[in-house]
């Protein structure tokens, strides 16, 4: 059975009855029950990527200057990928 889609994302029937699922682009005010965390190099000036471990094992990340604006949400494996990217520095260029 497919999703059923809902005020704050879907059902998945498939992955059990109650596993709401958020689409990409949902406004993050819209994803409750969830703890929003940053990095500790954060200087706190409202420059931060936020994230929140979803049912399921999502993560929905957000930016911390527009709290309530769009999230984008990535399967565990997605982040997973994107981490061992980081951790092997292959995003570095981007900042320098």
């Amino acid at each position: 059975m497919p999703p059923v889609a809902g005020r704050r994302g879907a059902v998945d029937h498939e992955k059990g009855w109650g596993c709401v699922t958020f689409e990409n682009g949902v406004s993050a005010r819209e994803i409750t029950g969830v703890t929003w965390v940053k990095s500790r190099a954060s200087v706190g000036q409202g420059n931060c990527v936020e994230l929140a471990k979803l049912a399921g094992g999502a993560v929905a990340v957000r930016n911390s200057r527009h709290p309530e604006g769009p999230a984008l949400v990535y399967t565990r494996e997605e982040m997973e990928a994107f981490l061992t990217g980081a951790k092997n520095s292959e995003f570095d260029h981007m900042t320098a």
